[in-house]
C-alpha cells in the first residue's frame, strides 16, 4: 500500500458535520427561533382581538358608540389588546347585521435594522 492510498481511504471513511456546517445550521435555527418568540405574542394579541370582535358582534349593542365602549371596556379585561383601540373599529350595517371590521400593522423588531411587519385583519358579524 502506498502512502496515497492510506490517505484516500481515510478520507472516504470519515463523516460527519464540520465545524462551519454545525454554525451554519445553529444560525439558522436560532434565527428561527427568534422570529417564532418574536411573533407569537402579536399572534396571541389578534386572537384576542378577533375574540373580543366576535363576541361584541353578538351581543349587537345598539349603537356605533356603544359598540366602541364595549371594546373599551374589553380591552381594559384583556390585558394583551395593546395595538387597536374602540376609535380604530369600522362598524357598519349589513342585511340588519351588525359587522365589526378592524384592522392593523405590528412592525416587529428582529435586530436593528431588520423588521418583521405583519398585517392583521379580521371581523365579527352579528347572528
Amino acid at each position: 500500500m502506498t502512502r496515497a492510498d492510506i490517505r484516500g481511504n481515510a478520507a472516504t471513511r470519515q463523516r460527519g458535520v464540520t465545524l462551519l456546517g454545525l454554525l451554519f445550521w445553529g444560525i439558522l435555527v436560532a434565527m428561527g427561533a427568534l422570529v417564532v418568540i418574536r411573533v407569537l405574542p402579536t399572534i396571541n394579541e389578534f386572537t384576542t382581538i378577533q375574540r373580543a370582535v366576535k363576541k361584541l358582534a353578538q351581543e349587537s349593542p345598539g349603537t356605533v358608540p356603544e359598540i366602541r365602549t364595549a371594546f373599551e371596556r374589553q380591552k381594559d379585561i384583556e390585558y394583551s389588546i395593546s395595538s387597536i383601540s374602540g376609535k380604530d373599529l369600522q362598524i357598519t350595517k349589513e342585511n340588519d347585521k351588525v359587522v365589526i371590521r378592524f384592522a392593523y400593522d405590528k412592525e416587529i423588531p428582529l435586530f436593528e435594522p431588520v423588521f418583521l411587519l405583519i398585517k392583521y385583519s379580521g371581523e365579527g358579524r352579528s347572528n
